[in-house]
């Protein structure tokens, strides 16, 4: 799933419970800047929580062939992982990284 060759870097603990590999900086609604993981997960009690920060409209084909989830803004829910296609779920995080290193300054 998240392996460190999508990004390059190593998996960071970000609060409590979200491991994140890469960063960028954007600013917020309070035009403060901030720090986020260019993608990173949560191994949650209701389900696996993957953030894909660009959201997921831009990758309608890939969402339809993944399997069976649910998604928020930018966060990607799955119950289990074998109700989903690992490829896909590896296409999708591999064109989330590429966007976002396209889009914001990487750390």
């Amino acid at each position: 799933m998240h392996r460190r060759s999508h990004t390059g870097s190593k998996p960071v603990l970000w609060g409590s419970s979200i491991i994140g590999f890469g960063a960028y900086t954007y600013t917020n609604s309070a035009n403060k800047s901030a720090d986020w993981p260019l993608v990173g997960f949560s191994p949650r009690k209701a389900n696996l929580t993957l953030y894909i920060v660009p959201g997921f409209r831009r990758h309608a084909e890939l969402m339809q062939r993944l399997g069976k989830h649910t998604t928020g803004k930018s966060c990607l829910y799955i119950k289990r992982l074998s109700d989903i296609d690992p490829g896909v779920l590896e296409d999708l995080v591999t064109a989330s990284v590429a966007y976002m290193r396209e889009t914001y300054p990487t750390r």
